[in-house]
């Protein structure tokens, strides 16, 4: 097979907050269709970067008393910990705020010039006197002109669903200062989308066979070809002061470029800052013919992905050049509803990191739930557990678990030789190599998940019809017991290639931890039969369904501005200071409370945080992990004597097996204090 050479995006997230769940579901789409292409050996280079400019972060970084600049800055340095947590390979991260997309931003914007489609023309919109600034239409309020509902934004109405001009809004105002608005003129700058030119342009790029979703180009060409007042327009690229941008340029006049024309140049702007950090040449890149440009998107933004940006990149000329394929998804929901923290049907993939959940389950969940259609997905909890413990820990994992104790003890490790023979449970999965080819590059995830667990379920079959707990009773069938557990290991490793672009941080463990290899495994490795294994090491907890009780706690998932983490703060101070329900004293006593002494406090590598405490009950040791790092260094608390929840249940972590809770008392205020007890408590006493 030739080699690809591949450049790909996933879309760039507003700079506004922390990432979503339905970010988190495009990264891992996108990045195990990538990993399915370097297994395959193509060159790929996956970049991202966040969206940093436009009036929405200029206010946000207001209303936080902070410049722009370094309130998009903290969002960034955020973004780490959900790449990591989540395996999430990009190659580089950037921003629209940066060098690189200030200089490409503007060099497609004099192209665009010299090639007449961009001029100026007059445009009247109302402008806050108070804050000295015009206004989007969400940022005026006024009754709906249809219905007089009041409060209604300045497009269209929520009560009778009428959609109209921010001017013929009755009473307006500015959402922003309250103050009436006035209507003020201003020159703008016009990408010419509607020449005819361009039109033909798109209607060619748009039914190029494959390079979209069916549904996409419907869609796409719905506004190509509209008429009358849905007949599409040309493009309104420029914004006044003030706003965040990158200026327009060789213009005297202080004017912004709107954020999106410079939000999807942020994806090449990224790719020239990898490029430069890496020793490549960005235009010998972007003009070979060889190379693939393809973006992954949502479908709330197709209408800038398939008009906007590939009518920008064909006349503005080399090096630039039009996508190959814009893939297009659908919204995540959970278990049927909208996403919303406040019914609780929201999760927070950071939240869902610091429970301790393994990032793989939910990797493995989503790309079960995803195929080629631009199609929503829902995120059901009772689904995700069944999922996760019958099908990925209980079938596939299974596998391994069962068969290799018995290589292990009977056979030292040794696999049985096969030959030239294709054992069944192999063949059963080698045989299917071409249709899960297939399914990854056509983003059929689902189809490679079951696909591979019909197999798993074929492979476990067979194992049971071997009955090999009774081989091992008759000596004289010791090579059927070996050879039937040596065709469920061979199948499980094929398996374990088919599933390591979904599963990437399990196959690496198996591939190291089981089959002694110490290297990324290739699509190729498929047919590999290993002539040995090591002991087996436990590899997949299933889902404690407390997570996610906890998961969809929304009372305590922390909240991403600094107002609502004041709120909340104010909140929890009422709270503290009124006198919990009532218990008995039964409820009391199940708790076990003991002394404890901190033999040893350790930092823990990527919590923010946690310490790592090693602690003595008297003669038994236990390890907890506390989030008391940030009151607390390290060497100041070992020797101290502290309370903790010794009767806890074990919680499965990120960074490991928690084996119970050290008390501490926190307020309305910062601080963090662990509870000591008084001189004379010795390790073990229990605190009644």
């Amino acid at each position: 097979m030739p080699q690809r050479r591949l450049f790909v995006t996933t879309a760039l997230p507003y700079a506004n907050g922390p990432f979503h769940i339905g970010h988190i579901m495009e990264y891992i789409q996108a990045d195990i269709w990538v990993r399915f292409q370097r297994m395959r050996g193509h060159e790929v280079h996956f970049v991202g970067a966040d969206d940093a400019h436009g009036a929405p972060i200029m206010l946000a970084a207001e209303k936080a008393g902070q410049a722009p600049e370094k309130f998009v800055a903290e969002i960034a340095r955020s973004r780490k910990q959900y790449f990591e947590g989540f395996h999430i390979a990009f190659d580089n991260w950037h921003s629209t705020h940066s060098a690189e997309n200030t200089e490409l931003s503007q060099d497609i914007y004099r192209r665009l010039k010299k090639a007449g489609l961009v001029y100026t023309k007059p445009v009247e919109q109302f402008y806050d006197p108070v804050k000295g600034m015009f206004l989007a239409d969400r940022y005026i309020k006024g009754e709906c002109p249809n219905c007089g509902a009041k409060d209604q934004y300045g497009d269209a109405c929520e009560n009778c669903s009428a959609a109209y001009a921010a001017t013929d809004l009755n009473n307006p105002y500015s959402a922003l200062s309250g103050a009436a608005p006035v209507l003020k003129t201003s020159e703008h700058h016009f990408f010419r989308l509607s020449d005819p030119k361009c039109k033909a342009f798109l209607k060619g790029w748009l039914e190029q066979p494959g390079r979209l979703q069916s549904q996409v180009v419907n869609k796409a060409k719905e506004w190509l070809d509209g008429e009358g007042d849905k007949a599409l327009g040309d493009w309104d690229i420029s914004r006044d002061p003030p706003y965040f941008g990158i200026r327009v340029p060789d213009i005297e006049e202080e004017k912004y470029l709107y954020v999106w024309l410079d939000a999807p140049i942020g994806y090449l702007a990224s790719f020239k800052n990898y490029c430069a950090r890496t020793g490549r040449d960005f235009e010998k890149f972007l003009q070979d013919p060889g190379t693939e440009q393809i973006h992954f998107i949502g479908k709330d933004i197709i209408y800038f992905h398939t008009l906007f940006w590939p009518a920008m990149l064909n006349y503005a000329g080399k090096p630039y050049k039009v996508p190959n394929h814009v893939y297009v998804h659908g919204f995540i929901t959970v278990s049927g509803d909208k996403m919303s923290k406040s019914r609780g049907t929201g999760i927070s993939p950071l939240r869902y990191l610091e429970l301790g959940m393994n990032p793989e389950w939910l990797r493995y969940y989503i790309a079960a739930k995803l195929n080629s259609n631009v199609e929503d997905i829902d995120f059901n909890p009772e689904d995700f557990v069944a999922r996760v413990n019958s099908d990925l820990v209980g079938k596939y994992i299974n596998i391994a678990s069962r068969a290799a104790s018995f290589i292990s003890k009977y056979f030292d490790g040794k696999l049985h030789d096969f030959g030239e023979i294709a054992a069944p449970g192999w063949a059963a999965a080698v045989a299917i190599d071409d249709q899960i080819s297939a399914a990854y590059e056509g983003r059929e995830f689902g189809k490679v998940v079951r696909d591979v667990m019909a197999v798993a379920d074929r492979v476990n079959q067979r194992f049971d019809q071997a009955k090999p707990w009774e081989l091992a009773k008759d000596p004289p069938r010791k090579d059927d017991l070996h050879r039937a557990c040596s065709d469920a290991i061979h199948a499980f490793f094929t398996l374990t290639v088919y599933l390591a672009p979904m599963l990437p941080a399990t196959a690496a463990r198996i591939a190291r931890e089981l089959f002694g290899l110490d290297r990324t495994l290739s699509f190729g490795d498929r047919k590999m039969r290993a002539s040995r294994i090591r002991p087996f090491k436990h590899l997949l907890t299933r889902v404690d369904e407390k997570q996610l009780d906890l998961l969809f706690d929304i009372q305590s998932v922390p909240q991403a501005s600094a107002p609502q983490r004041h709120a909340e703060k104010q909140q929890h101070a009422t709270k503290e200071h009124a006198v919990s329900d009532a218990i008995s004293i039964d409820d009391f006593n199940k708790l076990d409370l003991r002394v404890a002494k901190i033999t040893r406090a350790e930092q823990v590598e990527g919590a923010d945080k946690l310490l790592k405490l090693t602690l003595d009950l008297g003669g038994s040791m236990r390890t907890v992990f506390a989030g008391i790092k940030s009151a607390y260094d390290p060497a100041s608390l070992e020797g101290k004597l502290a309370v903790v929840v010794a009767n806890l249940a074990p919680r499965t972590m990120k960074f490991g097996v928690s084996q119970g809770m050290v008390l501490a008392a926190s307020g309305a205020e910062p601080g963090i204090f662990l509870i000591s007890p008084d001189t004379g408590a010795a390790p073990g006493m229990r605190v009644k």
